[in-house]
């Protein structure tokens, strides 16, 4: 095989591939970071329990993320479920979040111009707009390569599950 072959072969497997993974349902949440005063919320759709007993849940973020680091420092982190109408709203965390509202004691009140409210002991974002959230303390992570997998036991849950906003929703590709 010639290597105009090879790269064509190459080049057709990675665009067959990222339109099979880009089809794996997935759905998209916000991820809540904080360390010390330093917080954000970020887009995040690789998301999943992992475990019934202990209760633990998965999240991938990119290596070297603000939110991976504020992660590993503060030891734990927190979902935002969304509705299937709010997909406008995942847009405005794909990049970290400089508009911070707080409050005259410091509490945070909202980012990126969203309400938002702290949870748990860690105080962490969670968006108020979301259907529910779920609050967990790292145990554990891992380097992936391009994503580091940070597990979580699930200490906390609020609110009810709602059809929740799905990739397909919106226009974002993620994956392949």
């Amino acid at each position: 095989m010639s290597t105009t072959g090879a790269a064509t072969g190459h080049d057709e497997f990675e665009r067959h591939s990222r339109r099979v993974l880009w089809a794996l349902p997935t759905g998209l949440y916000l991820v809540g970071s904080r360390f010390e005063e330093a917080a954000n919320l970020m887009t995040a759709n690789l998301v999943v329990q992992v475990c019934l007993q202990p209760k633990l849940v998965a999240v991938a973020l990119e290596a070297g993320s603000v939110t991976a680091g504020l992660v590993a420092k503060g030891r734990a982190f927190s979902l935002s479920l969304l509705a299937r109408g709010d997909r406008d709203v995942v847009r405005r965390f794909v990049k970290p979040v400089v508009d911070i509202g707080r409050d005259p004691e410091g509490v945070i009140t909202s980012m990126a111009g969203h309400a938002v409210l702290e949870a748990g002991p860690h105080r962490l974002p969670i968006l108020t707009a979301a259907t529910s959230h779920v609050i967990c303390a790292l145990t554990e992570q891992h380097a992936l390569g391009s994503h580091s997998l940070c597990i979580g036991e699930v200490v906390e849950v609020g609110g009810e599950p709602a059809d929740v906003l799905r990739m397909e929703d919106t226009r974002m590709h993620y994956g392949g």
